[in-house]
């Protein structure tokens, strides 16, 4: 009976905590421009991480995380050979560069450095809740691929229905669960 009690936490918290991030939704346009203004109010005091990116450059990271776009979503996943989550899929294409990262998704919520969404690069990390916006946790995150004058699109590996690895612009869906954009790799200028 314990064992039940265990594995029946075990699939809460995943439901809480999970890179649950790919129900349908209706997007609609961000205005170009528009600096994304995160609501959510963080509840958990996670410590500073840092991650050094040594002289790598984030295009070849970004580049490595497309090139799994299709690969499917496993939760706890950190591997091209089974699938990945959210946080396995950064994991994993950081790690190919020797590159530390945490390896859960809320221990990124204090690494790096915080920038405005209008600020952002390839290469930036974005930060959620899971799929409960009011969680106040970090439990979901992706690399920002492109920024088009404040229009964001991210990959990441995102569970349920259209799931795995993939790239998904900014829309109703995510914008209620932004946390913020962290900056990890160093840039000219």
């Amino acid at each position: 009976m314990k064992n039940l009690y265990l594995v029946f936490f075990m699939l809460v918290s995943a439901g809480i905590f999970s890179c649950s991030s790919s129900k349908k939704v209706t997007t609609y346009t961000i205005k170009p421009g528009t600096e994304i203004k995160s609501t959510v109010v963080l509840t958990e005091k996670i410590p500073a991480r840092t991650i050094n990116t040594k002289n790598v450059v984030a295009n070849d990271v970004v580049s490595l995380a497309e090139s799994f776009l299709g690969y499917p979503y496993l939760w706890a996943g950190t591997s091209p050979d089974k699938g990945f989550d959210c946080s396995g899929l950064v994991f994993y294409c950081f790690k190919k560069f020797n590159i530390s990262t945490p390896r859960v998704s809320k221990d990124f919520t204090n690494a790096g450095k915080p920038v405005s969404s209008l600020e952002s690069k390839r290469g930036d990390i974005i930060l959620f809740t899971g799929g409960d916006p009011n969680s106040g946790v970090v439990g979901h995150l992706g690399i920002i691929t492109e920024n088009n004058n404040g229009i964001l699109k991210f990959v990441h590996s995102a569970s349920g229905e259209n799931g795995g690895v993939i790239i998904s612009p900014m829309n109703s869906y995510f914008i209620p669960r932004f946390v913020k954009i962290i900056r990890v790799f160093k840039y000219p200028g």
